[in-house]
């Protein structure tokens, strides 16, 4: 009999729960149906987004380090055993998005679901100029590209690192970091401290942490922006430092668990790391997917979502 109840209040717990998600799922639904203005704003998102994501056409490259192929000695370009053996991978067709997603591209997203709006801490108000790139938890960024997805009807969800690094390199050729050229200038491809912070002045005065609008500068020959500017990018990959020794080579997905969730990118506001270590094509960083109640951990951290389909996306 004792478990009869606790069967029978479990169920009932459940179905609440259940009633619960429904109901606020349906009045989401609803406000949105009744604010015109929203519902521009998730158009105006909807269209954005079918115009700048750029079709990745399927191939198959050395993923990794790729100094000994190109260097004397067979020299790698860093000293990071993560980002090698240098590996084959052969991957299909897919589409990723020409930039950074901005805060003004994840407000709409918050106000459409109901969910809090991203960094929104106090102290990181300076940082959420409409044209930066928004930080966000890696969580936050899956969503927001599958809540996406739906709204353009086609699968998108945060590329994996293979698609990350295949489209930096332009289709996987040999290219060290991913600008116009395939080179590194301060000022020209890559933002200068002094162009950030001009730029901050004039958007977010007395601001401790810099900003950059997205696309100030010319995107690679596939048509990427920022891939070396404005904030790390999450992907879609559990981290672990030994994966590349035994990765499929076909669309390979990371570890199936881990701790860790593999960075694409660089951080803006770290020159000296940018100079030193990190921004080629196939750098790897890694970190918590999310620290609880732990916004300022993601400042600079950001999203840049893609689409698993074999065809180009109807514009």
């Amino acid at each position: 009999m004792k478990h009869n109840i606790i069967a029978i209040l479990l169920s009932t717990l459940a179905l609440s729960a259940c009633a619960k998600t429904t109901n606020e799922t349906h009045s989401n639904s609803t406000a949105q149906k009744n604010d015109p203005e929203l519902q521009q704003r998730i158009k105006t998102l909807v269209e954005k987004t079918k115009k700048n994501m750029i079709f990745v056409q399927g191939g198959t490259f050395m993923m990794g380090d790729f100094g000994e192929l190109v260097n004397k000695g067979k020299l790698p370009f860093d000293g990071d055993a993560h980002s090698k053996p240098l590996h084959k991978v052969t991957l299909d067709s897919y589409s990723l998005n020409a930039y950074k997603s901005s805060y003004e591209d994840l407000d709409t997203y918050s106000a459409a679901t109901g969910k809090p709006k991203v960094m929104n801490d106090p102290d990181l108000q300076a940082r959420r100029y409409k044209d930066a790139a928004a930080g966000l938890n890696w969580y936050q960024a899956r969503d927001y590209c599958q809540w996406l997805g739906k709204q353009l009807n086609v699968p998108m969800d945060l590329p994996t690192e293979a698609q990350w690094e295949y489209a930096a390199r332009n289709r996987g050729q040999q290219v060290v970091y991913p600008t116009d050229n395939g080179k590194l200038e301060y000022g020209k491809n890559f933002n200068s401290y002094e162009q950030q912070q001009a730029f901050t002045e004039t958007v977010a005065e007395n601001s401790i942490i810099l900003i950059t609008q997205l696309g100030a500068h010319q995107p690679t020959p596939l048509g990427f922006y920022d891939l070396i500017n404005e904030n790390l990018e999450w992907v879609a990959d559990w981290y672990a430092p030994d994966y590349y020794s035994k990765s499929p080579e076909k669309n390979p997905k990371g570890p199936e668990t881990g701790t860790a969730k593999v960075l694409r990118s660089t951080n803006i506001n770290d020159e000296y790391m940018i100079r030193t270590a990190f921004g080629f094509t196939f750098s790897r960083m890694f970190m918590e997917p999310k620290k609880q109640n732990d916004e300022l951990s993601y400042y600079n951290t950001s999203v840049r979502c893609a689409a698993n389909s074999p065809s180009p996306i109807k514009k």
